[in-house]
């Protein structure tokens, strides 16, 4: 069988993407997989397979096994061990869940996905995450079409389609098919200690002046006034960067990005925003944090040595165990960087992340499409929220309930968006290369040369050569 990916191991968190998307999700990376590879049909196993009824729409065999695999990162894996599985094994008794969990998504199931042999479920997330892209390309991914399809285990008279956010599918598609669950809802923004905030009297910026005037008084106050670790959390940087890109010129400037539009990355907003966060790393960053892990800056933030940090809703749950009593996380939304901005200074980046896919060549990719059906079950999307203080793509699975400080933020900040929530971006997960590129430019941009035009510059070109690459596969998103 010829190797899915045949070149070094992709090194990413996620996020978001990510976005995440871009869980989405999760540095070096390799690009878009440009071996032949093998038709679908090639050395596939003999798979599980069941008669489809109303009470089994995707037609598994109810005593087959189905197998895990989870990424242990911010979301932590209880949600899988102790909500997802017990519930999928309520309804399916007789199917053995096997589980498993790893930091290195990459470093495990590439050579199983490349011998023939992947589990059937795959949390596909962290600082080692697989070009997905290229697991689409090469037929590796199942199509989840009967899975959207399918009715929800648990709300009567929709689909599971039917249940989720506005972009849930969307930004799991490609070319119009869906092959992946982005599960977790992420919103992006500046998070901040509304504690300290209150203390020093402090309201979050709506203005990019206020921004920087706010900036001074923290630099006054002995407090690193914003602060990103350059060493694996860049991206969250190129988030923000292109959040406020698009604020000021809506979110087709993204899309054209991703579309590698020629002149994409040259467009005044592109040029506007990036100048304006050039400022911000001049005059506001530790020039150490260049070398510094996520932990390790956000740790500073739980010490409240640092104001704003980049990020996605995620955090307040990844730094549950080093944050101390009274710090209370809050999110503002990225600044206005000019009067003329097309969305407003409460739009926000919200969209759906953390990739879970069936793999099509397991030896039960539908036995894998129904765990993913019970995690899109009501049920299953609150417990996920209440043990990771992360919504869910399943709309208003935690209406009504008693939520912590950081979701209550987010959950506030999307209300006050209301219809100007946009997706963000989705070619750091279509274009390795690209998002490489968009990460050390990132750095470049804020820890050296501060120069905007040498950023836009230097990302044209690394686009157009993507553009022009006929060994990637390109995607559209309209």
């Amino acid at each position: 069988m010829t190797d899915i990916f045949p070149k070094p191991e992709l090194d990413r968190r996620t996020l978001l993407r990510r976005a995440a998307a871009v869980g989405l999700l999760a540095t070096p990376a390799v690009g878009m997989l440009s071996a032949c590879v093998g038709s679908s049909d090639e050395g596939t196993q003999e798979q599980a397979t069941g008669t489809k009824s109303a009470d089994n729409p995707l037609g598994i065999d109810p005593k087959a096994g189905v197998e895990i695999v989870i990424f242990n990162g911010g979301l932590g894996t209880d949600y899988a061990t102790k909500v997802d599985t017990p519930l999928f094994n309520k309804k399916w008794p007789e199917a053995k869940v096997t589980y498993s969990q790893t930091e290195e998504i990459s470093t495990v199931i590439q050579p199983r996905i490349n011998g023939g042999n992947p589990p059937d479920m795959i949390n596909n997330s962290g600082s080692k995450l697989m070009d997905f892209g290229a697991i689409v390309k090469a037929g590796q991914a199942a199509d989840l079409t009967d899975l959207f399809a399918a009715p929800s285990l648990d709300i009567q008279g929709k689909t599971v389609a039917d249940t989720l956010v506005p972009g849930a599918i969307e930004q799991g598609s490609y070319d119009g098919k869906p092959f992946a669950v982005n599960y977790s809802y992420t919103v992006f923004g500046l998070w901040y200690n509304a504690a300290l905030f209150k203390k020093n009297s402090w309201t979050p910026p709506t203005t990019w002046a206020e921004f920087t005037a706010l900036c001074d008084k923290m630099k006054a106050a002995g407090v690193v006034p914003f602060g990103y670790a350059g060493a694996n959390a860049s991206y969250y940087m190129v988030r923000a960067i292109l959040t406020s890109a698009g604020k000021i010129g809506t979110e087709q400037v993204l899309k054209d990005i991703d579309n590698l539009k020629e002149g994409a990355w040259t467009n005044d907003a592109i040029k506007q925003a990036a100048e304006a966060w050039a400022g911000i790393g001049k005059n506001y960053i530790n020039k150490t944090f260049l070398g510094l892990r996520h932990t390790e800056v956000q740790l500073q933030q739980n010490q409240d040595k640092v104001g704003f940090y980049p990020c996605g809703s995620w955090l307040e749950n990844e730094q549950a165990k080093d944050t101390p009593s009274g710090f209370e996380y809050a999110i503002a939304a990225y600044p206005s960087v000019t009067a003329a901005d097309k969305l407003p200074a409460t739009a926000i980046n919200a969209a759906a992340g953390e990739i879970y896919f069936a793999a099509a060549k397991g030896k039960n990719p539908q036995g894998g499409k129904e765990y993913l059906r019970t995690m899109l079950s009501k049920e299953a999307a609150l417990e996920f929220t209440k043990l990771t203080k992360s919504l869910t793509v399943v709309a208003g699975a935690s209406d009504g309930q008693t939520i912590s400080p950081g979701l209550t933020s987010a959950n506030d900040a999307v209300t006050k968006a209301g219809k100007d929530i946009f997706v963000g971006y989705l070619f750091d997960t279509w274009y390795k290369k690209l998002d490489d590129e968009s990460r050390a430019a990132a750095n470049d941009l804020m820890f050296k040369d501060y120069d905007a035009a040498k950023f836009c510059e230097r990302m044209e070109k690394a686009s157009q050569a993507v553009a022009k690459d006929s060994a990637v596969t390109k995607f559209t998103r309209s």
